[in-house]
């Protein structure tokens, strides 16, 4: 007598082999604290609670006034700004920026967008934001990395904020050199009038939230909002992961 087995096929097999791969990862490849190296669970993400907990908040969304949007005045009129944390000299938050924009770790940018934006949320400043725009990076440097690092963040704050996102609105037309070792002034002429709004009636009479990594002269953030500013009725405020003060 013949007995006729049945055959699996490809799918049957790989969902069997990978039933418990995600936990064997974990074993095999557990997630670290970037601060203090040790084990966290995916529900902290990059950073454990304990190092978090000690991470140098700005708490700029509780005063309308504050080194964010002064960094401003005289420049571009910004209706509200801030920040989640101080970058100066801080090796932890130097390192999620780190892992966020050079070794694709968006998930940290998510996170922080959406702890921001419950903060932003109580703050009567940012009540009537109708959209979040990000800096856009060039396109040749987007290929280039993958992905803009500012993306994330600004959809973790319109998750938060319920608001919506738009990620391809704002276009960088030329792709600039690095702006680290260029003093204020050449950090403004470096981004002077290279920024674009493609569907400017997308913004006419709105409140955008414009959104960027890290905020240090403020030179890239005032060329994109010069660009959004020129769209009749526009009002502009401003959101960064972290600030050098």
């Amino acid at each position: 007598m013949f007995v006729v087995r049945k055959k699996h096929t490809p799918e049957q097999h790989t969902m069997s082999f990978n039933f418990n791969l995600p936990k064997v990862t974990s074993i095999i490849y557990p997630a670290l604290c970037l601060n203090c190296n040790c084990k966290i669970s995916s529900k902290e993400q990059a950073i454990c609670l304990e190092c978090d907990h000690n991470l140098p908040r700005t708490n700029f969304q509780n005063r309308k006034e504050n080194q964010f949007l002064v960094r401003f005045w005289g420049r571009i009129p910004v209706h509200a700004a801030s920040a989640m944390y101080l970058f100066n000299g801080n090796e932890s938050v130097r390192k999620m920026i780190h892992e966020l924009k050079y070794h694709g770790k968006t998930d940290i940018g998510t996170r922080i967008g959406k702890i921001l934006g419950k903060r932003l949320r109580k703050n009567a400043n940012f009540d009537d934001v109708d959209m979040i725009l990000p800096v856009p990076l060039h396109w040749e440097r987007q290929r280039e990395r993958g992905y803009n690092q500012s993306d994330s963040f600004a959809e973790g704050l319109a998750d938060s904020m319920v608001r919506i996102c738009h990620k391809d609105n704002l276009e960088r037309k030329i792709n600039t050199i690095s702006q680290t070792k260029k003093s204020v002034v050449e950090r403004i002429e470096n981004v002077a009038n290279i920024f674009e709004v493609k569907n400017p009636k997308l913004l006419e009479g709105k409140h955008i939230l414009l959104v960027d990594d890290v905020v240090t002269t403020g030179a890239t953030l005032e060329a994109c909002a010069e660009a959004i500013l020129k769209i009749p009725d526009t009002t502009v405020s401003m959101a960064t992961i972290a600030i050098t003060v």
